[in-house]
């Protein structure tokens, strides 16, 4: 290929597979809530340790990882109807903005979702102690929160494939 006397090389042919995607591993999600028990489950003993109260699980930030599994299972529904039933097509950018946007938020949901369950577990013990079971019952919904993250994440990532695409299963 030429330009103005100038010779370019032909770009390289893509290898076979190149390009592709495939769904997150369960054994990423897996590690990532294994990382998140481990520090949610040391948040007390630091806390101790330092010689502060640990903190408590308040609603809004429950709330807030809810809003976030409700807007990111929202997209996975209209990614959907959009590419799945034929209403339209989705501009490649767009597409591979919404896959990181389901990879980011599965791993985020699994570390979280260990973590709050990490937290909750330390503190299990404690139930009659004052703030005992507001901890733990705050922390086993930001659990449930980030797991519906993950699924709507999951979803999300599903949603994202092009009809046609085989299941790389």
């Amino acid at each position: 290929m030429t330009r103005e006397g100038h010779h370019y090389p032909d770009p390289p042919e893509p290898e076979q597979g190149a390009g592709r995607v495939g769904p997150t591993p369960p054994v990423v999600l897996a590690a990532a809530a294994v990382v998140g028990l481990a520090l949610g489950g040391a948040v007390r003993p630091v806390a101790r340790a330092i010689g502060v109260e640990p903190p408590l699980v308040s609603t809004v930030q429950v709330g807030a990882l809810f809003f976030v599994a409700a807007v990111v299972g929202g997209v996975a529904i209209l990614t959907w109807r959009t590419l799945q039933r034929g209403r339209g097509h989705l501009e490649p950018h767009r597409a591979v903005n919404r896959l990181v946007l389901a990879k980011s938020c599965a791993l985020v949901g699994a570390l979280v979702a260990g973590g709050y369950a990490g937290y909750a577990v330390v503190f299990l013990d404690r139930l009659e102690a004052p703030l005992g079971r507001d901890r733990v019952v705050g922390s086993v919904l930001g659990a449930v929160a980030g797991v519906a993250i993950v699924i709507a994440a999951l979803l999300l990532e599903r949603a994202c494939r092009a009809r046609g695409d085989e299941d790389p299963t």
